[in-house]
């Protein structure tokens, strides 16, 4: 094998500068050895989180023109977004609030108040009845039990509309359990008195008892909540919804101020894409303020021209009932029952026909000033000449009764002619068409407020949702100048 030396490096050649040597890397330090302890690196801090290191790729995103861009888009999108789902989050309630306004709240009211109604001339119809003796007529009874059939079926729709664990519930209830009771009652006492028995009149006057102290309170518990139930519909149908137009008071001023920061970098009056988000935004403020004015002005007549009337005549036509009563049970009872106030005894029912007399001319007085048109006012001023009149013979009635003319004192109260009866029956009619008035007024305003919210929710977010792309589009064109 033949050995070849290692060639040496050629000499400088001339013209060639000589360079310097350079110096070999140190070897690394050799590990100690044994069990000498190595060399620990230095401890790092604890791990950041997400959020952190997202705000500082958020930082550091803002210092880029496209990277402002990208925010900027992002938080108009979400801002018009949030504006959309708000309004149509408030509207969906208002509208809900309004629609069970007229299809449930107050139909619920209109019903308790019938209830009351026929009871309380179910009661008047068995007095009246009781006082014709053997001789009662056919229209007497079938109207009693036309009263307790309607009464009965207001209760089961109460009963079927009414929550489970709501208060309306053990009212009706105790209704159902009464009714029966008090129908007993008065069977007995037409048996009784058709025999000529006078235990007739005792219970006669222990159904009364039971009408007047237990069915009725109960009764008019039961207006009184649904008229709460009716006063909190109109509460969450009415309010402004503050929210959703301060959202879009800021949508619009974020994109106003969005366009004007485009207009001073680019010189570009329009961006078709920010311009789009701002009419859909501005169409769904004035939609949302527009309409909910306008539901609430529907509202709030219904109201005042048709819920607050409802109410004091259906007020009036139960005063009108319970006085009818009373004065027939002052026959009845012919002395049985007194009352003492102050100094002074009185026949029992006749005081209170008398307060009930009051009332009723109170309420017609309230129902008169309410009525807005002729339509509304006539019936109630005619009730009002039926009560003066009512009145009038009532006393002549009472002037027999007192002078032993019993007979005298009957016909003056249910006769054929001339009888008390006749100004009831016109009490109860013109307060009947007045009833049909205002519920038709009632009608026609909540009806005109609710369907002022129809479509709102849906349409509302359908906007907001092109609004938000408009923003990104408009955006997005900006972005793409950087490509």
């Amino acid at each position: 094998m033949t050995y070849t030396p290692k060639s040496s490096p050629p000499p400088p050649g001339p013209g060639l500068p000589v360079l310097p040597a350079v110096p070999a890397q140190a070897a690394p330090p050799t590990p100690p050895p044994g069990n000498a302890p190595a060399t620990s690196t230095p401890p790092t801090g604890p791990r950041r989180t997400a959020f952190a290191e997202g705000l500082d790729q958020l930082r550091s995103a803002a210092t880029t023109e496209p990277g402002r861009l990208r925010i900027i888009g992002a938080l108009l999108a979400l801002l018009v977004l949030a504006f959309g789902t708000v309004t149509a989050w408030q509207m969906t309630e208002r509208a809900a609030a309004a629609d069970d306004v007229l299809t449930r709240s107050q139909p619920l009211s209109s019903d308790a108040a019938d209830i009351y109604r026929s009871l309380a001339d179910a009661n008047t119809a068995a007095s009246s009845g009781f006082l014709a003796g053997g001789q009662e007529s056919a229209a007497t009874r079938d109207r009693y039990e036309r009263d307790i059939r309607t009464a009965a079926e207001k209760l089961v729709n109460a009963a079927a509309n009414a929550d489970p664990d709501s208060p309306s519930t053990a009212t009706i209830g105790k209704l159902n359990r009464l009714l029966p009771e008090y129908k007993g009652l008065v069977e007995r006492a037409r048996t009784y008195n058709r025999q000529g028995f006078p235990v007739g009149g005792a219970y006669l006057r222990y159904a009364n008892e039971k009408m007047q102290q237990q069915m009725l309170p109960a009764a008019e518990d039961l207006y009184k909540k649904e008229n709460q139930r009716l006063a909190a519909d109109y509460a969450a149908a009415t309010p402004y919804p503050w929210a959703a137009i301060a959202l879009g008071v800021a949508a619009l001023a974020a994109l106003a101020w969005a366009q004007h920061r485009n207009y001073r970098r680019t010189n570009r009056v329009l961006n078709h894409g920010l311009v789009a988000a701002t009419a859909t935004a501005t169409v769904v403020l004035l939609w949302l303020v527009v309409g909910h004015t306008l539901a609430r002005a529907g509202l709030n007549d219904s109201f005042d021209h048709g819920v607050r009337s409802l109410n004091v005549l259906h007020d009036a036509r139960i005063a009108s009932l319970k006085a009818r009563g009373n004065e027939n049970l002052t026959l009845v009872a012919r002395g049985a029952e007194t009352k003492k106030v102050g100094e002074e005894t009185y026949d029992a029912y006749d005081y209170d026909f008398g307060t009930d007399i009051k009332a009723l001319a109170t309420h017609l007085a309230a129902a008169e000033k309410l009525a807005d048109d002729a339509s509304g006012e006539r019936p109630v001023t005619a009730a009002l000449g039926n009560m003066q009149e009512w009145k009038k013979r009532h006393g002549a009635a009472r002037e027999q009764d007192e002078n032993g003319n019993y007979q005298q004192a009957l016909d003056r109260v249910i006769g054929a002619k001339d009888a008390t009866g006749e100004c009831f029956d016109g009490v109860d009619e013109n307060l009947r068409t007045a009833l049909a008035h205002e519920e038709t007024e009632f009608k026609r305003a909540a009806g005109d407020g609710r369907d002022a919210l129809t479509g709102m929710p849906a349409g509302v977010a359908a906007l907001a949702v092109l609004g938000a792309a408009g923003a990104v589009l408009g955006i997005g064109r900006r972005l793409s100048e950087y490509r």
